[in-house]
């Protein structure tokens, strides 16, 4: 049998050859649309040219950035309904310490009555301030009252947050307000000799300070 001449069916022949030997024009097509498709570039390949093109300069983003600054409102006193005895007409500030009343002992509160009364003046004109449970500064007070007058028995300047001394029973006018300080209250009940030389230099200081 002569080899050269078999003629096989086209079936057999196709199983042959599975792949395409002939490379046709839509083939060609076809692989050019593959070829196009960009390949990925691993980060590490990645020029640091391209990287610059799309950053944002570290000083460009601080001057983007807006500082907001919350102003904080100061603290204001704000003085308690009852801080003060009196009704406080004249401006007339009276500092007391007594640990024992709200306000101010019986006794003294009647000293206080009567010498207030040699001057022309009531409790009602007055703000009486116990110290001695409300622990408030010079400031604290000119918010509290406006004193035109203050005058403290047994408290020093000190104690108000004041900077400067006054003696005792020296008249002595700072910022539209005149001082007046004295011994505690107590020093000025009885009627032995050391008391009425204290009531004495009470009553002169208290004449000068309201023109009496």
């Amino acid at each position: 049998m002569n080899l050269d001449k078999i003629e096989l069916p086209d079936f057999i022949i196709a199983n042959l050859f599975t792949d395409n030997l002939v490379i046709t024009s839509e083939m060609k097509q076809k692989e050019s649309v593959v070829n196009i498709v960009p390949s990925v570039t691993p980060l590490e390949s990645v020029s640091k040219v391209e990287v610059a093109k799309h950053s944002i300069p570290v000083k460009e983003v601080v001057e983007q950035t807006e500082t907001i600054v919350i102003a904080q409102k100061p603290l204001v006193f704000t003085p308690p309904k009852e801080l003060y005895l009196g009704n406080n007409l004249k401006n007339v500030t009276i500092l007391v310490k007594d640990k024992e009343s709200v306000y101010l002992r019986e006794e003294w509160l009647q000293f206080l009555t009567n010498i207030l009364g040699a001057c022309k003046l009531n409790i009602g004109d007055v703000a009486i301030i116990n110290l001695a449970h409300n622990k408030i500064n010079f400031a604290d007070i000119l918010t509290a009252t406006s004193p035109r007058h203050l005058i403290m028995f047994e408290v020093d300047c000190k104690e108000i947050n004041l900077s400067f001394v006054i003696p005792n029973y020296q008249v002595q006018n700072y910022n539209n307000t005149t001082f007046l300080l004295a011994p505690s209250l107590s020093a000025m009940l009885g009627t032995t000799d050391e008391v009425k030389v204290e009531k004495t230099k009470l009553w002169t200081s208290l004449k000068k300070m309201f023109g009496i």
